[in-house]
């Protein structure tokens, strides 16, 4: 009786695992994988007959494309954000209000990318949703956001923008940083939905991204180790570090069927969610500037659209063969996987400087 007792004890006691965030972190990348590996054939299939010809294909694109990506499906980031909303709401601790804002935010992004995509798809043309009625519910979504971030918040870092490379230096916005968090959110969205442009561009440094950012959360929300390594303690973000877990769990999954040659796109639908999932988990950690840095290829894809409009509108000239940025190296003449893989090594060295300027103690 007592050796039955205490084989129960020790049974029951192994269940004390669930309350370490590292723990449900690796069971969340494990179930969106899975999940995506189980369901993604059947969402493929059923995609690839509702839309029939699929994802319209820029004319003025690389040539190569109207041969090898005609008639791929798009909409595949419903993969995603399904296996990242399913592994979240099963491990993540819902009595947390940050895991609700950076979901809803999540799914809200995905639901405009996902009406821009259908709108797309319907009228075969890029002419989807107009784009300032969809910059106005960003920014809507994004305020609501930030607002309920500085809501949530803790401490003296509610509305204070915090710089990386220096310990203790933070300007406190006021209301204004209702704005900018709204601003980051916003940027972050459209920044990865313009990366999104080859097969397996976005995704490998979005999951890089959502690995730094995992790590930040858990290190900056958990008080102890924020204490120890002199970091700007941000209470109850170490539960994003889970989010995080599920977002690279479900763009693993993604990334099996969106490998060259894609059996499908992620389109808006998977683009503006993840992006608008990193800008928000990173105002929540009071770590957007460092943002700007591990995503800094995004950055580079957002920018070099801008200074191919800026430029043809006021000088009639293009600085770039085509925007964004990764058509232009095609056009050099490098390969589509020339171009995604020296992407990713760069995604990844920017991820370690960004890494770097925590300053760990």
């Amino acid at each position: 009786m007592l050796y039955f007792l205490s084989t129960l004890g020790e049974s029951l006691a192994a269940f004390n695992v669930f309350r370490y965030i590292t723990f449900r972190t690796a069971g969340a990348v494990v179930t969106a994988l899975f999940f995506v590996f189980l369901f993604g054939p059947g969402m493929i299939a059923l995609l690839r007959v509702k839309q029939g010809r699929g994802q319209p294909i820029r004319e003025d694109g690389p040539a190569g494309h109207l041969l090898t990506k005609k008639g791929t499906p798009t909409m595949g980031g419903l993969m995603i954000l399904s296996g990242t909303l399913i592994s979240s709401l099963l491990w993540a601790n819902l009595s947390n209000g940050y895991v609700w804002v950076v979901l809803f935010v999540t799914v809200s992004f995905g639901a405009i990318g996902f009406y821009d995509d259908y709108l797309k798809v319907k009228r075969m043309s890029h002419a989807g949703f107009g784009s300032r009625q969809r910059l106005f519910l960003e920014a809507l979504i994004g305020g609501i956001a930030a607002f309920a971030i500085s809501q949530l918040a803790q401490g003296a870092y509610g509305t204070s923008l915090l710089f990386p490379f220096v310990k203790d230096l933070a300007l406190n916005l006021g209301y204004f940083y209702i704005l900018f968090g709204g601003f980051v959110v916003v940027a972050a969205g459209n920044s990865v939905n313009l990366t999104d442009g080859l097969d397996g561009l976005a995704i490998v440094p979005v999951m890089v991204a959502a690995a730094c950012f995992g790590f930040i959360a858990y290190l900056v929300g958990s008080t102890n180790y924020a204490d120890y390594l002199l970091l700007n303690s941000v209470p109850g973000t170490a539960e994003l570090a889970v989010v995080c877990g599920a977002l690279i769990g479900a763009g693993l999954g993604f990334l099996w069927f969106n490998a060259p040659p894609a059996q499908i796109f992620m389109g808006d639908t998977g683009s503006l969610a993840l992006g608008g999932a990193l800008g928000t988990i990173a105002v929540a950690t009071k770590h957007e500037l460092v943002l700007a840095i591990i995503g800094g290829l995004f950055v580079l894809e957002a920018v070099s659209v801008i200074v191919q409009v800026t430029s043809f509108r006021l000088t009639g000239k293009r600085v770039f063969r085509m925007a964004p940025i990764h058509h232009h190296f095609e056009h050099l003449g490098w390969t589509e996987s020339q171009v995604v893989i020296r992407f990713w090594i760069i995604s990844f060295v920017l991820a370690l400087i960004g890494l770097s300027s925590l300053k760990l103690r």
